[in-house]
């Protein structure tokens, strides 16, 4: 913890902590509404594992909106039904900041109900804050709070440990509590991987840390979900995370309703925890057929509508079909493919809503507030953010925010820039060299992995695709004893006319196959091209 700053000095942190010790002690309800998302899911689970450590049978259950029927953020007729139904605090996690008209609903309708809002995306003007009990956020106007990039999970973490310590009133908390946050640490590193907050300060420290501790973790859910996800026997890594764990948390609630993950990591015996994790799998795989589906349709619409030409700097489609659990991820997959802030809605019901992601240097909630009178409502951070807009507004949006667009990104922001650390000798490549490297993970945004330039690697053999769907590349670089196997994810395009014996400059990063008992040294391809190629 000494390498955590003090969670007192988060605005309203404090008076937050305060409240939910009267409410566990007066055995009052209390409900912890959170996001469908990875962050809000770990978040949420993070303060019910708390406040049901302080006192076993406290009063504690969670709410996870429905993704498709109530849409992101706080639904002022779920908070109204809560309060029916008896909860005197609701707290949220990871949502919320811009909830001030459902915040005024509450009140209204239930004067006796004390809602704490914690949050960390885009702060809107003081005078839209919230009218709330408690709020709760890094980044309010006038906070002296040191870091300000944690991600939901790592809020709800700070509100636990203070909880705790105002519990007792002594900065040490009982050993079973104390045992409890650091194994918290675990799921407060998976909503900061899966959140994609910059991996520097206390986000660093949180998934060094945590990532430690998911395999040794107590709950039989996240013990199910690493080995259905095939990681028993793997030191999990950030990427583990990122491209097995995340997704599939990530998918039952774009595909259903994410209270199964939820569920998963809170309250599942054993045998349900088995069945929620096959489950979620199922899902994760039907998502990515969703997902491919959807993404060549659009990317065939992109290319179609001229969207793609260099003097169009940014990508707004819809369509009645595609799934909104999944336009998200879609619109990931048209950045890597057009390199272009992307926004893809689904149209049904007489509303447009979905989900838009951007490129490095552009602020896509900065687009869409310059665009916010044509949209129902919207909230995020510079790089995702979600919105909703009427039919008869899309056309005006579109055009507007592709105006917006071109206006604040450089033609030469359309091209990705591939970026690496030094260049390397083919010979000093080795096991040690990547041990070495590993050492400085977990890497991430704003803390990426170590890239090495290589030049005159010749080609061993000749490359080929992998994969269900081909898209990845596999190669076979150098000779003889210094072989290596280099894996190049969805670079299918790469290893395309490239003849046998070519010499090739890569960047790569170097990663450590374990997958037969032994450690084999790979190189993981960023990009290649032909040597001496002008």
């Amino acid at each position: 913890m000494r390498s955590l700053h003090d969670p007192s000095l988060m605005p309203g942190l404090d008076k937050a902590a305060e409240r939910l010790c009267n409410a566990v002690r007066g055995g009052e309800r209390i409900v912890i509404y959170g996001d469908y998302d990875v962050d809000g899911i770990t978040a949420s689970a993070i303060l019910f594992h708390a406040l049901r450590t302080l006192k076993v049978d406290a009063d504690v259950s969670t709410y996870v909106p429905h993704r498709i029927d109530e849409g992101y953020g706080l639904n002022s007729e779920a908070l109204i039904a809560l309060a029916e139904k008896g909860a005197k605090v609701i707290v949220t996690v990871d949502c919320g900041i811009t909830a001030r008209a459902q915040a005024a609903a509450l009140k209204a309708a239930a004067p006796h109900v004390d809602l704490i809002i914690t949050d960390h995306h885009h702060v809107p003007p003081i005078e839209e804050y919230p009218e709330c009990f408690a709020l709760v956020h890094p980044r309010l106007d006038g906070s002296k709070y040191p870091f300000g990039e944690l991600c939901g999970a790592g809020v709800a973490y700070k509100l636990a440990w203070r909880t705790g310590t105002m519990w007792t009133g002594s900065d040490r908390v009982p050993p079973a509590y104390r045992t409890l946050l650091v194994e918290l640490l675990a799921l407060a590193s998976m909503g900061v991987i899966a959140d994609v907050v910059p991996l520097v300060d206390e986000n660093r420290v949180i998934a060094a840390f945590g990532l430690k501790r998911i395999k040794a973790s107590p709950l039989p859910g996240l013990g199910e979900l690493v080995r259905q996800s095939g990681l028993d026997d793997a030191k999990i890594l950030a990427e583990d995370v990122g491209f097995k764990l995340a997704p599939r948390l990530n998918a039952v609630g774009r595909l259903g309703h994410a209270r199964e993950a939820l569920e998963l990591l809170t309250i599942a015996p054993p045998a349900r925890a088995t069945e929620i994790a096959a489950e979620l799998t199922r899902q994760n795989d039907l998502r990515r057929a969703i997902e491919r589906e959807i993404t060549q349709q659009a990317s065939e619409m992109v290319i179609e509508q001229g969207m793609n030409h260099p003097d169009h700097r940014a990508i707004v489609l819809k369509h009645s079909e595609w799934h909104p659990g999944v336009v998200g991820i879609v619109c990931t997959r048209l950045v890597e493919q057009f390199h272009r802030p992307t926004i893809l809605l689904c149209e049904r019901d007489g509303l447009c809503s979905g989900s838009g992601r951007s490129i490095e240097g552009f602020n896509l909630h900065g687009g869409l507030h310059a665009c916010r009178e044509m949209l129902e409502t919207f909230g995020g951070h510079e790089m995702a953010a979600g919105l909703k807009v009427k039919p008869e507004n899309f056309g005006r949006f579109q055009r507007a925010f592709a105006e917006h667009a071109t206006q604040h990104i450089r033609a030469e922001q359309l091209s990705p820039s591939v970026m690496y650390d030094c260049e390397a000798c083919w010979e000093e490549l080795s096991l040690n060299v990547a041990r070495g490297i590993r050492e400085m993970e977990p890497f991430g945004r704003d803390n990426p992995g170590v890239r090495l330039m290589l030049k005159g690697v010749p080609l061993d053999g000749r490359p080929r695709t992998m994969g269900s769907d081909q898209q990845h590349l596999q190669m076979h670089l150098g000779s003889g004893s210094r072989r290596i196997r280099a894996i190049g994810w969805k670079k299918a395009e790469l290893g395309r006319d490239l003849p046998i014996g070519a010499q090739l400059d890569l960047i790569v990063q170097l990663k450590i196959n374990s997958w037969t008992g032994s450690e084999a040294l790979e190189a993981e391809i960023v990009d290649l091209r032909l040597s001496n190629r002008r």
